[in-house]
């Protein structure tokens, strides 16, 4: 799984993939691809709300994380 930030360019919208990927996988430009959209969460404002049940948030945080890249 890789990282994009998603950009602004002239009206269209794109999706900025990191040179050592594009590299590493041998893409080239108009070449069409798959992609599956998984938003980023902040998970800081989950755990706000959380301070009452005495939990490690960095810890429960990582935690999801590994089952995510599973």
């Amino acid at each position: 799984m890789v990282t994009a930030k998603v950009r602004k360019s002239g009206n269209s919208t794109v999706v900025v993939l990191p040179p050592h990927y594009v590299k590493e996988r041998k893409l080239r430009i108009g070449q069409e691809v798959n992609i599956e959209i998984i938003p980023r969460v902040d998970l800081s404002k989950l755990w706000g709300a959380s301070k009452h049940l005495n939990i490690d948030a960095q810890k429960a945080k990582n935690e999801l994380r590994k089952e995510w890249n599973e």
